[in-house]
């Protein structure tokens, strides 16, 4: 088992890996171009609520890596990669690809997977599976945006 601290700095890093799909997929001519709902966030909302939900996630998966070794802990620890997993790829998805059916059933399959790790989180560590709540929140926002999206655009 790695030392606290250098289970955070893992935890950073896995959630910093998972954030450089949403870095190098962005929004360009193409999303700019398509047709948004009104209630649709402002572009410099997205860089902000993706920073602090990033930090929240790595402290959360921090916590339950730390926490004593358990089938809760394993079921967590591997929900939890499976979400970076589906997390990673709706920015190529969607921004990369500009395919808005594939990342909704993305975000669908994301959804489900960050509701899967919360129920397990809260197994192990009460606060853990709260700090993940802002992000399913925010999940749940894209979700709509997104379908939103493919409906305004009848793609």
């Amino acid at each position: 088992m790695l030392s606290s601290l250098s289970a955070l700095m893992v935890s950073l890093l896995l959630v910093g890996l998972t954030a450089t799909t949403g870095a190098r997929f962005r929004p360009d001519s193409w999303y700019r171009e398509l047709s948004k709902p009104k209630w649709t966030p402002p572009d410099i909302a997205f860089p902000i609520a993706w920073g602090i939900l990033y930090l929240l996630m790595a402290i959360a998966a921090w916590r339950i890596y730390m926490a004593e070794e358990s089938a809760w802990r394993t079921a967590c620890l591997a929900v939890y990669v499976l979400q970076l997993l589906a997390n990673a790829a709706w920015s190529w998805l969607f921004f990369g690809r500009k395919q808005i059916v594939a990342a909704l059933v993305n975000i669908i399959v994301l959804l489900a997977f960050i509701t899967i790790a919360i129920a397990l989180f809260y197994q192990v560590s009460t606060l853990a599976a709260w700090l993940m709540v802002p992000y399913w929140l925010w999940v749940a926002l894209a979700l709509a945006l997104n379908a939103s999206i493919f409906r305004l655009n009848n793609a």
